[in-house]
């Protein structure tokens, strides 16, 4: 059995009911769970949340909340793997035998349904613990630079600074979208970013953060851009 759990607590700080709030037209929730849907994946996709609104939403859109999240893990300190873990749980708790679960955002406007049919393609593949989304940096981090305290600027790396850029090895960062696990690697809580997992590898133009209003606006703006130009 292959399960969806999509995460989404009420108490969002930066962006206020960022979850449910409208994006080009729909709950922002809507689109990961429509995403998991369309993708023939899963046979369940569930909702985690502490919040009876993002509950009601969630299912208006397709989506099953059996439960309402405890409060020990719906604060800022729960971490992604606290609730997976629950979840899990859960679903074991009510007899269904999971070889495979998808921890997917719920702020993941950009997310498609082939993203998720290939992370869980790469997810069965031999030794293979997690498939996640991730995309290439637009910079060489090589040259990257910091300020010191005086306000100086230094270079992470010097050795770097007349290196070609097409000459440095080309580095990756999590999407941010979606994480395909075996269930005991979620339970046993494994490193994701580790030799045991792979890659889906996403076009830039759709990974952006969600987490202040300025990543909300950028959001909106490069989802109107890449509909209009299709």
């Amino acid at each position: 059995m292959k399960v969806a759990i999509i995460p989404a607590r009420g108490g969002s700080k930066r962006i206020p009911r960022k979850n449910i709030k409208a994006f080009h037209g729909k709950p922002m929730i809507a689109y990961s769970i429509e995403a998991a849907i369309a993708s023939g994946c899963f046979d369940k996709v569930i909702v985690s949340t502490d919040d009876a609104e993002i509950a009601a939403v969630a299912e208006a859109h397709g989506a099953y909340v059996p439960f309402l999240r405890p409060a020990d893990i719906s604060d800022d300190y729960a971490t992604t793997m606290d609730v997976m873990a629950h979840a899990i749980h859960w679903c074991q708790d009510e007899g269904w035998d999971i070889d495979a679960v998808c921890c997917l955002y719920a702020t993941a406007p950009f997310v498609l349904p082939k993203d998720l049919q290939q992370g869980y393609a790469l997810l069965q593949d031999e030794g293979v613990q997690f498939a996640f989304s991730a995309t290439s940096f637009p910079f060489p981090i090589q040259r990257a630079i910091k300020l010191d305290s005086d306000g100086s600027v230094s270079m992470f790396s010097p050795e770097n600074e007349q290196v070609r850029s097409q000459d440095l090895e080309e580095a990756y960062h999590d999407a941010g979208q979606f994480y395909w696990g075996k269930t005991r690697a979620f339970l046993e809580k494994y490193s994701i970013f580790s030799p045991h997992s792979k890659a889906v590898l996403l076009p830039r133009n759709r990974v952006q953060d969600i987490d202040t209003q300025e990543d909300w606006e950028l959001a909106e703006s490069l989802f109107f851009a890449r509909n209009i130009n299709r």
